[in-house]
């Protein structure tokens, strides 16, 4: 059980003035006790399968760019990944791009119970909580909008995925049109809509949760972690983004 002085969530800017909110869910590779490392070596942990490499350098840069604050998860998706509904089948993966997770097999009823109430159900109470806050505070003709930061490996389960950036949305594509027109105009950036995933693949869970269902604006970006590998890359990516949300802000 993870310790009250050691939540599953992070805020950083909690009262910082711009009307967008940033989420990374998966900006962390910690495995905290009880979870030890499930079985896994340190070339897996520090892999994409653990976490989203670069997402959180990209957020905070962007999140200095905007005035806007961060909230991040703190603990690996393989411990349990908050970007899922609690019913899901991957919410605790077995297996992820082909590597086992032998600390997930098999697991009990009051295992995965246990790791729901200890991560899951804190997290997006804290963000319902920061979220309630920012729309109890908001100018009625400016209202939060949601901004999810994730990062894609170039090569996923034997696939290679070469563009550079996916724009995600639903149904609302405020945030999400703009953006793609923006950064489209830059012949140096490959941009895919819905790409390499979509709501349809049940990635859109923070957002439909919290943004959605709330009538927020919300975009999901994914940007393929070899173009983020560094503090100088992920800051560029931040800038092209900032200069994309602007027509959308």
């Amino acid at each position: 059980m993870t310790a009250a002085s050691d939540p599953p969530y992070a805020i950083e800017g909690s009262d910082a003035p711009s009307r967008f909110v940033i989420v990374c869910d998966h900006a962390s590779n910690r495995f905290p006790a009880p979870w030890g490392e499930l079985g896994l070596g340190e070339a897996e942990r520090r892999d994409h399968i653990a976490w989203d490499p670069g997402a959180l350098p990209v957020s905070r840069s962007l999140a200095a760019r905007l005035g806007a604050p961060v909230f991040r998860g703190t603990i690996s998706r393989l411990v349990l990944d908050v970007n899922r509904p609690e019913e899901s089948p991957t919410l605790i993966p077995e297996t992820s791009d082909s590597t086992a997770i032998p600390g997930n097999r098999a697991l009990s009823a009051d295992e995965r119970a246990r790791r729901i109430a200890n991560v899951h159900a804190p997290y997006h109470a804290a963000l319902a909580a920061l979220l309630d806050r920012r729309v109890a505070a908001a100018a009625p003709d400016a209202p939060p909008a949601l901004i999810a930061v994730h990062s894609f490996t170039p090569v996923f389960k034997g696939t290679r995925r070469d563009f550079d950036i996916g724009i995600l949305f639903g149904a609302d594509d405020r945030l999400a049109a703009p953006m793609l027109t923006a950064l489209a105009g830059d012949i140096r950036i490959d941009v895919r809509a819905n790409e390499p995933y979509s709501p349809a693949d049940g990635v859109y869970y923070t957002l439909d949760r919290h943004g959605t269902a709330r009538g927020l604006e919300t975009v999901m970006i994914e940007i393929r972690n070899d173009l983020i590998a560094g503090p100088a890359e992920a800051d560029a990516w931040a800038g092209r983004l900032a200069r994309a949300l602007s027509g959308a802000g």
